[in-house]
């Protein structure tokens, strides 16, 4: 099965088949199962939601701006939540393919899948690539995306620094930035993350988006075309 996002501007084919394994960024994966059960990523065996999981957010969800989110790895118990955010767009920063739960739920709701391939890593100190951010951002400020999920698998290191990110794009102080990443990465913080937000550059384009999403996001819709998604 193939799924393509809509639209040319960040759009690419992106394969769906189930996934069996792990991204490589297991942490706390047994602790995970043991309170989310069999319903994993990966995990092809539910198709449906239980009765008592109408509103089951996603693991480390919460909102991080007017119509952007932020999570782990959905599964099928939180179908419904989702659909009551009534999303357009996730923006989906593992490599792996969606599971095909997953893939079905964004195709029958029509939601544009951006997907970032940033490999998972236990190592403290292995950097996220900046072009991938940067084209992740320029999605995430597209006004015409929103609303809008971000998530990786555990809503800890890949989403933590895209949302670092975008947060001097507003304006944070760094400390506040490390804050906010610290609150979901939890004990499992990583210096090379804050390492990386703290020198992340954002370009002039960037920029000047966030100015437009900021002055002109909750009435207009901004048009974006990304010309050089390698910039």
């Amino acid at each position: 099965m193939t799924f393509r996002s809509a639209g040319d501007d960040c759009g690419e084919y992106v394969d769906i088949p189930s996934v069996e394994d792990d991204d490589g960024d297991g942490d706390g994966d047994e602790e995970y199962e043991r309170n989310h059960g069999a319903d994993e990523v990966g995990d092809g065996r539910l198709s449906g939601v239980r009765d008592e999981s109408f509103l089951v957010p996603p693991a480390n969800f919460n909102m991080v701006d007017r119509w952007i989110y932020r999570s782990g790895f959905p599964t099928a118990a939180n179908f419904r939540f989702l659909e009551g955010l009534k999303l357009r767009s996730i923006v989906y920063l593992c490599p792996e393919p969606y599971p095909d739960a997953n893939a079905e739920f964004v195709r029958s709701h029509g939601i544009r899948l951006f997907q970032f391939g940033i490999e998972g890593s236990k190592e403290s100190v292995v950097a996220l690539p900046k072009d991938a951010i940067m084209r992740a951002l320029a999605v995430l400020l597209d006004v015409r995306n929103h609303p809008i999920l971000i998530h990786c698998k555990r809503g800890k290191h890949r989403t933590g620094c895209l949302v670092g990110c975008f947060r001097k794009l507003q304006n944070w102080c760094l400390s506040s930035v490390f804050e906010e990443y610290r609150r979901f990465a939890a004990t499992k913080a990583r210096p090379s993350d804050l390492s990386f937000i703290s020198k992340f550059d954002v370009s002039f384009t960037l920029r000047v988006l966030s100015i437009i999403y900021r002055c002109y996001g909750c009435g207009s819709r901004l048009l974006y075309q990304d010309n050089n998604s390698s910039s």
